[in-house]
């Protein structure tokens, strides 16, 4: 009896993952694909053929025959989508090439801080997280606008003669993704850095290594794991983000999240906004596979 509560405990432990993933991830992406390969109607819900599980079977079939690959093939032909998803990928790729760089020295600094000092900044980079997002997004119209705080005190300063143009540029939706997703890439990097031995640096030091050329061979490669981590949960939402590029980005940010909102409410074209989802979907697989592998191999290699 023991070992077969055994077995199905084991059992369960992996199907909970599985059914967690069947009815929050493969379902609604399911709902979503059967969408994109309808045609937009003036009907609610506004497409056609519409197909439920009280269908059966019989319905299920003699709908299927109706479904095209129509709005995949404009999507393909139109290039403001190809702009879209090609200027969501740039504009991920830099802002967590940003992110990286200001995070890494903020989760080094909190590794080497004293141990009693650590859950402290912990808090306080928690901290932004108990505000609403969108409360601080307006936040940061408040500080960018040209009669913000930033101009303000650039103008006190004397640093600039006129108020600079922020807000409604690419350099206010990169501001907004940084400050935004900072914290998703400090925590991972702090992990690696503060289970980091630090009797390795000492060794190089103790062979003549210098302090910076120790960073670069011994730190930064024992911290990759983190490093990989924490691009991940920056580059992955932020290549979908709508509300930081429709608030703090001008009409020339182009950005797929945007042209998906567009499709979904202005345009009520919910096929093709769900096509764009799918390709969307499909675009993030890639880097979700290869940072699951990556983790693999780290954990067989006990990193």
């Amino acid at each position: 009896m023991g070992t077969l509560g055994s077995y199905l405990n084991r059992r369960l432990v992996i199907i909970i993952p599985y059914l967690w993933l069947l009815i929050f991830f493969l379902a609604p992406f399911f709902i979503v694909f059967r969408m994109s390969l309808s045609t937009s109607a003036t009907a609610m819900p506004p497409y056609t053929p519409v197909f439920a599980l009280s269908d059966g079977w019989a319905g299920f079939w003699s709908k299927v025959s109706e479904l095209s690959f129509d709005n995949y093939t404009w999507l393909a032909s139109d290039p403001l989508y190809l702009h879209a998803y090609l200027s969501s990928v740039v504009i991920a790729a830099i802002s967590t090439f940003l992110t990286l760089l200001v995070g890494y020295p903020i989760a080094y600094g909190m590794a080497q801080a004293p141990r009693a000092l650590r859950p402290t900044l912990l808090m306080l980079l928690i901290l932004p997280f108990w505000t609403s997002f969108l409360i601080r997004v307006y936040a940061l119209i408040a500080i960018l606008k040209p009669e913000g705080f930033l101009n303000q005190v650039l103008l006190y300063l004397h640093v600039i003669n006129e108020p600079l143009v922020v807000l409604n540029t690419n350099i206010a939706v990169y501001i907004g993704i940084v400050y935004s997703y900072l914290p998703f890439m400090v925590l991972p990097l702090y992990s690696a850095l503060e289970k980091m031995d630090g009797t390795l640096i000492e060794a190089a030091e103790d062979l003549g290594c210098p302090p910076m050329a120790a960073f670069w061979r011994v730190t930064f490669p024992l911290s990759m794991p983190g490093v990989i981590a924490g691009c991940m949960l920056v580059f992955i939402p932020v290549v979908g983000e709508f509300v930081i590029p429709d608030l703090l980005g001008g009409s020339q940010t182009l950005m797929i999240g945007r042209t998906l909102w567009n499709e979904f409410n202005a345009n009520r074209d919910w096929p093709v906004s769900s096509a764009v989802a799918a390709i969307l979907l499909l675009i993030l697989v890639g880097p979700i596979v290869l940072f699951q592998n990556i983790q693999a191999k780290a954990d067989e290699r006990g990193v």
